[in-house]
C-alpha cells in the first residue's frame, strides 16, 4: 500500500513537472514576446494569418522531434561534435517537414519559400537542444519542445491575424470589413515591428498581472 501510494506521488510529481516545462514555453519563456528569438521568420512570414500558422507548426515538429533524439542521444554524442550533431538532426527533420509541405500543401510551401529551410538555423531549436535537450530526460525535452514550439505559433499566428485583419481586413483569407478602410502598412516589413511591440506590451501586461 504504502509503495502504490510512493509511485502515485511520484508519477503526479513528474506531471506537475511536465506541465511546467511545457506552459514554460507558452507563458514564463515565450520565444517571441518574452525571449525575443527567430525575429527573422517572425516578421518575415507573417503578412497573413495561415502563413504565420503554417511556420509555426512547422517549427513546433522540428522542435519537439529534435529534441527528443538530441535527448537521446546526448551521452553518444562526443562533446567537441555535440553542435555540428545537433544541426544535423535538426535538419533531417527540416528536411521531412519540407517534403511534407512540398507535397501537400504547395501553395503554403511556395509563401514561406526560403524561411523553411532556414528552421534548422533558428536559434530557437538549436537553443532548445542546447541548453535543454543536452541536459534533460527524453520527457522533459519533448514537453520543453512542444511548448516552445507551441508559444512561437501562438505568437505567429496572433501577429500575422493582425496583420492581416489591419492590412486586408481578413483573417485567414475570411472578409471582415472591406478592404478599401486596411492600411497597407501592417502587411508590409514596417506594419511587422509596429504590430508585434504592441503585442510584446500587450502580453507582458497580461503575463504581470497575472503574475
Amino acid at each position: 500500500m504504502l509503495t502504490m501510494n510512493y509511485h502515485k506521488q511520484i508519477n503526479i510529481m513528474a506531471g506537475n513537472s511536465n506541465l511546467k516545462v511545457f506552459l514554460n514555453g507558452i507563458i514564463k519563456e515565450n520565444p517571441i514576446f518574452v525571449l525575443l528569438l527567430g525575429m527573422c521568420p517572425t516578421l518575415g512570414t507573417t503578412s497573413s494569418a495561415i502563413n504565420g500558422l503554417g511556420m509555426g507548426l512547422a517549427t513546433t515538429f522540428v522542435l519537439f522531434s529534435s529534441n527528443v533524439v538530441i535527448s537521446l542521444l546526448k551521452n553518444l554524442i562526443p562533446d567537441k561534435v555535440r553542435i555540428p550533431a545537433f544541426i544535423v538532426v535538426i535538419a533531417a527533420f527540416v528536411t521531412v517537414v519540407e517534403m511534407v509541405m512540398q507535397a501537400y500543401t504547395p501553395a503554403l510551401y511556395e509563401s514561406l519559400g526560403l524561411f523553411i529551410p532556414l528552421i534548422v538555423v533558428n536559434c530557437i531549436v538549436l537553443g532548445r537542444a542546447e541548453a535543454f535537450a543536452a541536459k534533460n530526460s527524453v520527457g522533459k525535452s519533448f514537453f520543453d519542445g512542444l511548448g516552445m514550439g507551441l508559444g512561437f505559433t501562438m505568437a505567429l499566428t496572433l501577429l500575422g491575424v493582425t496583420r492581416e485583419l489591419l492590412g486586408t481586413g481578413a483573417v485567414f483569407s475570411l472578409k471582415i470589413f472591406s478592404e478599401n478602410y486596411g492600411m497597407l502598412i501592417f502587411v508590409l516589413a514596417p506594419g511587422a515591428f509596429i504590430a508585434l511591440a504592441y503585442l510584446i506590451a500587450i502580453f507582458n501586461k497580461l503575463k504581470g498581472a497575472k503574475g
